[in-house]
């Protein structure tokens, strides 16, 4: 490469960092496009710090698709470090990236803390990372943690909550059918209900729901009507 070339790349690197900061978002988004189509190790830093602000959802998707663009080796532990940050958005878009690249090596870093991270889009981002990393023969200790999760917010967080134990196929009945049967109802009435559709996938989200309804609603005996 010529000393032209070279001084080119360095200021076509230098023009996408700063408009990934720029205020208008079509700027960013654009931005954000040129990283990941030709990636560059300088580009890392700039792209995950990015993700722990920006506003715009389309650009944060863009970012992500920029950095699994990224070798993993390079950017696997940036992510890692960011799930350790004390900014909620931080760490769930960490957690989404890192599902997006499908690394495994990322496995340890998901810990049971982010799974029930009071905020909810991080525990419903390492909900969905945990079912993509987790590792064979590991799935009995991960369904173990999310069934604590049962009954937790309203439809989307519980119905991301359904996904993931569905995810992890028969690993997860036994615990939802003693799920099923705690003294909460509300924790009752999503085991039911995701019991259901890990039976019957057809069955639909809203059925299953209903149908969790009707039975906690008549007691023991629901199951049978």
């Amino acid at each position: 490469m010529t000393t032209a070339n070279q001084a080119n790349q360095v200021n076509g690197t230098a023009r996408v960092l700063r408009a990934l900061g720029a205020d208008e978002a079509s700027v960013r988004l654009r931005a954000a496009m040129a990283a990941g189509t030709a990636p560059d190790p300088s580009y890392i830093g700039t792209l995950v710090d990015r993700c722990a602000v920006e506003p715009d959802f389309q650009v944060r998707e863009l970012l992500t698709w920029a950095l699994t663009r990224h070798a993993r080796s390079a950017t696997v532990p940036v992510l890692v470090g960011e799930l350790r940050s004390e900014s909620a958005q931080a760490r769930s878009q960490a957690l989404h990236t890192l599902s997006k690249t499908g690394d495994r090596r990322a496995w340890p870093a998901i810990t049971r803390e982010l799974l029930t991270d009071a905020d909810d889009e991080v525990a419903r981002s390492a909900w969905r990372a945990a079912t993509v990393l987790v590792p064979e023969g590991e799935e009995e200790d991960l369904t173990g943690v999310l069934v604590t999760q049962l009954g937790r917010g309203g439809r989307e967080m519980r119905l991301s909550l359904s996904r993931a134990l569905i995810a992890l196929g028969e690993a997860a009945g036994p615990v939802l059918r003693t799920a099923a049967k705690d003294p909460d109802p509300e924790v009752r009435q999503h085991a039911l209900a995701t019991e259901r559709l890990l039976r019957d996938p057809e069955a639909g989200y809203e059925f299953a729901v209903e149908e969790a309804k009707r039975i906690v609603a008549l007691g023991p005996d629901g199951a049978k009507g």
